[in-house]
């Protein structure tokens, strides 16, 4: 379902989305009130819902969509801009799956432009990750049996089986997380049960796009306890405090008149993102060894899995998140499958399980 109050972009957005044969928009409405009233009538898997608009605006029907189908997988589109930025980000904090920035040329919208890979790239992992989501909560038939169906998005073969590796034999002296679609409210969630005096610094990246991650930053330096800003070139790491990978840079750790500190670049993206986790792991296996704990959070697509073999091929340790509490389990599934992780566990065991590590309990 397509809910946005222009007209000119909820067409946009179902001719893009209809190139697609797997792909159905079996509704279109203009403001949040028709799509509560729509959700019901429809076998909805995804709501790309936009931000401002009359009569009730996305960040309202938010929870009022959720509450009608828990395992609806909403993406928030909007423009880039400060105030939808904080809007977005509370959206996503809310149980939002991602953020789809709207296109701002011409460029953006052709074959081959960055908005039109996003669209289809989220719409159909979303998709998938709601199916599988619905079979496994008994959820899986519409909410009227009369309804017309979307056609069936692929579903995803079953999960491979997880082989777990032994971790590594020497305390972390560094914390390293990756995350994408779901990870604001996944990062909120993990360092609130992470005590703040474990006494080693931590590095995130996030996907995101600039002017987001500052306030992703404020967020979590508000709400979990811990001091979090948005890395700065040159930074030195100190104990306690989190640097997060700004929008568009990736972020890097290096020795510097041995000291470690943060270098960011506007590289070539890698697996489409920039920032992404795998320089970002790459870069601390070198400077700190085998004294890495990786956490890998929810999130589409492989990023990570790379740097994560650097991590653990160095003697470094990688725990991830399962597939029942991932919005979308890409990013932790890659590095599961491939036999990196020391623990595949419920965000809210992460925690408790990271604290074990830092403390030198790897069983």
């Amino acid at each position: 379902m397509i809910v946005d109050d222009s007209a000119v972009i909820r067409g946009l957005t179902s001719r893009i989305l209809e190139e697609d044969n797997s792909i159905r928009v079996v509704a279109s409405v203009g403001n949040g009130l028709m799509a509560i009233n729509n959700l019901p009538r429809f076998d909805i898997d995804v709501i790309v819902l936009d931000i401002e608009m009359p009569v009730m605006d996305g960040l309202t029907a938010l929870p009022k969509l959720l509450e009608i189908n828990p395992d609806v997988k909403i993406l928030i589109s909007s423009t880039l801009s400060a105030r939808n930025a904080e809007i977005s980000i509370r959206a996503l904090e809310a149980g939002a799956a991602d953020y789809l920035p709207k296109p701002t040329s011409t460029n953006d919208i052709s074959v081959g432009g960055e908005f039109r890979r996003e669209l289809f790239d989220k719409v159909k992992h979303l998709g998938i990750a709601h199916r599988k989501h619905a079979v496994a909560s008994g959820r899986n038939k519409p909410s009227a049996a009369s309804a017309p169906l979307a056609r069936p998005a692929p579903v995803a073969a079953p999960s491979k089986a997880i082989s777990l590796r032994q971790a590594g034999t020497l305390k972390p002296n560094i914390l390293a997380v990756g995350s994408s679609t779901g990870g604001p409210q996944a990062l909120l969630n993990f360092f609130k049960g992470l005590n703040t005096n474990i006494n080693m610094p931590v590095v995130i990246t996030q996907h995101m796009p600039a002017t987001f991650t500052a306030i992703l930053a404020g967020h979590i330096d508000q709400q979990t306890g811990w001091s979090c800003a948005e890395a700065k070139d040159g930074e030195e790491l100190r104990p306690g405090h989190i640097c997060l990978a700004p929008g568009d840079f990736h972020m890097l750790v290096e020795k510097k008149d041995g000291k470690n500190v943060i270098a960011l670049n506007q590289g070539p993206q890698e697996n489409f993102c920039r920032p992404s986790v795998d320089p970002m792991l790459r870069s601390v296996a070198k400077a700190y060894g085998p004294n890495v704990l990786t956490v890998i959070l929810t999130g589409m697509g492989a990023d990570g899995m790379k740097g994560s073999q650097v991590i653990v091929d160095g003697g470094g340790t990688v725990i991830a998140q399962d597939e029942a509490s991932s919005v979308v389990w890409g990013m932790p599934g890659a590095v599961a499958t491939a036999g990196l992780c020391n623990a595949v566990l419920p965000l809210t065991d992460l925690a408790p399980k990271a604290m074990n590590i830092i403390a030198g309990r790897f069983s």
